[in-house]
Order: C-alpha cells, then structure tokens, then sequence
C-alpha cells in the first residue's frame, strides 16, 4: 500500500521517554519491520489488537469543516507509547502498525472551499475509502481486531465496508456523536459515510448516541423516523431535560445493534470542550464517553473501535493524545474478556 506508513522501531524509539524502574507500554507492543503481505503478517503475529492512524482531514474540508483531524495520530502515539506497561494495558497484544498519510494530497485543505476545490475533495476521498477498507477487511480477516485513530468521520465508511467485506454480511454501527453524518449521498465527505454505506448493502442497524438537537436538521429527523433500522437519542434528552436515562440508554443501543458484528465510533465533536472540527461547549464528559467504551467493548461482537475527528493544536495535543490512549485502552482491557 502505497500510503501506509509503517511504525517503526526507530519511531518507537524517538518517542519513548523512559525512566528507570518503570516499563513503559512502547516497549512491549509487536511492529512489522518489514511488509511483504499485510494478511500474513498480521495472521502470522501473536496480539489482538491492530492500531493504525489516519492522517488525513480532506473529508472534513469536503463538508466545509474545520481541518486539522490529521494531527490525532501523531498527538496520540506520543502519549500511548509512554503509558505505563501493567497488568491492566497487556501491551504485548497490541500491533501498532502505522498510519496512511496524504501529505501531497493535503494541500488542497489549504485552498479555499470553492465548488471545484470541493468536488476535488470529494473525489479523492474515494481514494482514501479504498485504503481504508482494505486494511479494516484485511486485519479483521487475519483475526485480529482494528482500533483506527484520526482523520475525519468520513472513514466510518471504510471501517464498515471493510468489517461488512470481511464477515461477508450486513454489519451494525453504536455512533457516539453529536452529528447523524447521514447526509444525503452528494459525493463522498465526513457528513455521509453512514448513508453511503447503509445505501450500498454495508450497514443494516445503526444507532446515533447523543445528537445535538440544535445541530439535525428537521429533513434529517424525518429520515431517521422513518428508516426502522435506525435509531437514536438526543443529547438534551439525555443530559438536558432528562428525559432518558444514560445507562438504559446504552442497552436500547446494544439490543438495537448487538445481533450482528459491529463497529463503534467515537466522535469527539460529542465530548465537551475537546479540539475537533465541530468542537462543542456543551456535549458528553470524558468519563461519559469512557463509560461508553466500556460498555460496547464488552460484547462478543464488538469488532473495532474508530475515534475521529479531534483536531489537537501545539498547545492541546498532550490533552487529545490523553483522551485517545484512554478509550483506546478502556477498549483494550474490556474487550478482551
């Protein structure tokens, strides 16, 4: 694949910050050091887990989004490899394999978003859905299970394509986000990659946690009213006016989605004051979304997690690359057993 990035040893080594009398999680997790046949090498290694980053924000700049979700991995993996190595992370069952990169292609965000520069966009996003379908299907069909890190909710696509490909069925999606990203099938960007893949076979139920009200347009709504394989709550409903309660609202979602493998997504539009492309004020706590972690891992078919769309600056990329290393490992420790 010619965009993947492998991790290397030497990454790994940069960015380990030791200490004496402590072991850290970067010292123990598996690498390729050499790729001849994704599958293979994957089927061939003894861990669960295959993390990979996305290092794009085109899909965001094709919904004239903030840009800047291409920084997650980066901000990430410096804080992963430095967390503490216990009975509780088990990094020896963790690949982390590296991450696709589109530097040159990355400069069309820097344009202004004109409907050529749009439809451009668009396009190329395509490209990205085939890379990222590809890897999903490949790991997941080597057995292992996929925890895909940044770029724009536009790569739900690929992770529901490719879980869908691999098992060879219709697959369900837990969406924790403050958006529907269900728009309508206008060219491929951030907003559509649930729609696109429920109107192409890939997706059967889907469940959105904690839309904002504010932010659904009233056509959307009355999509989701009335497709039956959809189902939702809103953000006010929950933690506004209370008219639904949080936990049982976690086991409407599971009943709705638990039939089949599925994927979970984490939107960090959904988690309050935290730097992404449609930050929000007013959203889920950290401990919300943790929880919420927590709580789909645990299940038998649970098949990958996706955490996307943060958008981390110089000064707040300690603060997102914390966030993502502790749902990643929330992921980790629960989904295992």
């Amino acid at each position: 694949m010619q965009n993947l990035i492998l991790f290397t040893s030497k990454d790994r080594d940069t960015l380990l910050k030791l200490r004496k009398g402590e072991s850290k999680f970067g010292e123990h997790i598996q690498l390729i050091s050499n790729l001849t046949n994704i599958y293979d090498d994957i089927k061939s290694l003894d861990v669960d887990y295959v993390i990979f980053g996305i290092s794009e924000d085109i899909g965001v700049y094709a919904n004239y989004g903030k840009t800047g979700t291409y920084k997650a991995w980066e901000a990430t993996v410096k804080v992963l490899l430095n967390i503490q190595n216990n009975s509780f992370t088990n990094p020896k069952r963790v690949l982390i394999l590296g991450h696709l990169n589109y530097g040159e292609a990355r400069k069309m965000v820097k344009e202004k978003q004109s409907k050529k520069n749009i439809a451009k966009a668009k396009s190329f996003v395509e490209e990205i859905d085939k890379d990222v379908t590809y890897l999903v299907s490949t790991i997941v069909k080597a057995g292992k299970t996929p925890i895909i890190i940044g770029g724009g909710h536009n790569n739900a696509y690929g992770n529901i394509k490719g879980l869908s490909l691999a098992k060879n069925e219709t697959v369900n999606v837990i969406n924790f986000d403050a958006h529907t990203d269900f728009r309508a099938e206008e060219g491929r960007h951030s907003g559509n990659g649930f729609s696109y893949t429920y109107a192409e076979g890939f997706l059967k139920n889907y469940f959105i946690f904690g839309l904002h009200e504010n932010y659904t347009s009233d056509k959307l709504l009355k999509t989701l009213n009335k497709v039956k394989a959809i189902k939702y709550n809103t953000y006010e409903a929950l933690e506004v006016k209370n008219e639904l309660d949080y936990n049982l609202e976690l086991d409407r979602g599971l009943n709705h989605i638990s039939s089949k493998p599925f994927g979970i997504e984490i939107d960090c539009d959904a988690i309050e004051n935290i730097p992404s492309s449609a930050a929000t004020p007013s959203g889920f706590s950290v401990k919300q979304a943790r929880q919420f972690v927590h709580y789909f891992a645990k299940h038998e078919n649970a098949s990958y997690l996706h955490i996307c769309e943060a958008a981390p600056t110089s000064k707040t990329e300690t603060k997102v690359g914390k966030l993502i290393t502790y749902l990643i490992t929330d992921f980790i420790r629960t989904n295992g057993r």
